[in-house]
């Protein structure tokens, strides 16, 4: 290629400063022609030329910004918007392909426009509101098709779900998704007295207390049962195993204690008894555990 192409100095647009000098800087950056963008391109893709890269990224610039423009609607900086798009023209300048018989251009637009849209999605609201490719496609698309301020009627909705082949009832949820504000999760006033989200939104399941209250639950129900049972006698061991965790074919609950002293050939008191001092010692070892 053109060594002279590759050497020629683009006017790198200034970070520091007003948007609009920004603006007018990448303006005064050349376009390219067809056959520069092609030499650049194939530089870039068969030598890994950086210059090459750097001056079809500068050049396409004014591109961005122009798209940019297109979502000024949505309440987000513009500068946020457009350093979104340059981040997707570069992207998208790596994976071109100058033997594929477009224009940088045409090729940039889609990654340009796919990272302004996840910005936009990240920060319109503070819960996103559109997660789905369904979702995504009405987000972007219902404000150009509505044909005033007020809600959509039925035929608007009819319309629009046929015209983006998406559900109806897509379109209703998209609408009312996008009609509804922010709610603060907090009371407004110090007080707290307010009715809010927080008062039944809350769970306390995940609270740091609640969670450590928890594994220690699990601990004791785990090592130290079996650290308690270890205590015990073989017969009172098996008692209190049979009466209490052992589960029987139909789901219900362990041995009566007539069945235990009909097999150890003692009363149904003397079952009890033995019971009763095995399960003083097991919580006196679940304490010594704990």
């Amino acid at each position: 290629m053109s060594q002279a192409l590759v050497t020629a100095n683009f006017p790198l647009p200034s970070v520091v400063g007003s948007l609009d000098a920004y603006i007018s800087a990448v303006h005064r950056i050349p376009v390219l022609t067809a056959e520069e963008e092609q030499a650049l391109s194939r530089d870039f893709l068969e030598e890994a030329n950086l210059a090459s890269a750097k001056k079809l990224v500068l050049s396409h610039l004014r591109f961005v910004v122009h798209v940019a423009r297109g979502y000024n609607g949505y309440g987000l900086q513009l500068a946020d918007l457009i350093q979104e798009g340059n981040i997707g023209l570069m992207k998208a300048v790596k994976r071109f392909d100058p033997d594929q018989g477009v224009r940088l251009v045409s090729f940039a637009v889609h990654w340009i426009r796919a990272e302004m849209h996840e910005f936009i999605l990240k920060n319109w609201r503070i819960v996103k509101v559109a997660t789905t490719k369904a979702q995504r496609k009405l987000f972007f698309n219902l404000r150009s098709l509505k044909q005033g301020l007020e809600g959509f009627h039925d035929a608007e909705i009819d319309a629009v779900a046929s015209k983006l082949q998406v559900k109806r009832s897509d379109v209703i949820e998209m609408e009312q998704r996008m009609a509804g504000g922010d709610v603060s999760l907090q009371p407004a006033d110090d007080a707290g007295e307010s009715f809010s989200p927080i008062s039944y939104l809350s769970d306390s399941r995940d609270a740091p207390e609640a969670v450590l209250e928890a594994r220690g639950r699990e601990r004791l129900q785990g090592a130290g049962l079996e650290h308690a049972l270890q205590a015990l006698d073989e017969r009172s061991r098996r008692i209190v195993e049979q009466r209490w965790l052992a589960v029987n074919d139909d789901g219900s609950g362990g041995r009566t204690l007539h069945d235990l002293a009909a097999e150890y050939g003692v009363s149904a008191e003397r079952i009890r008894q033995i019971e009763a001092a095995a399960m003083k010692k097991m919580r006196k070892s679940l304490a010594e555990f704990a």
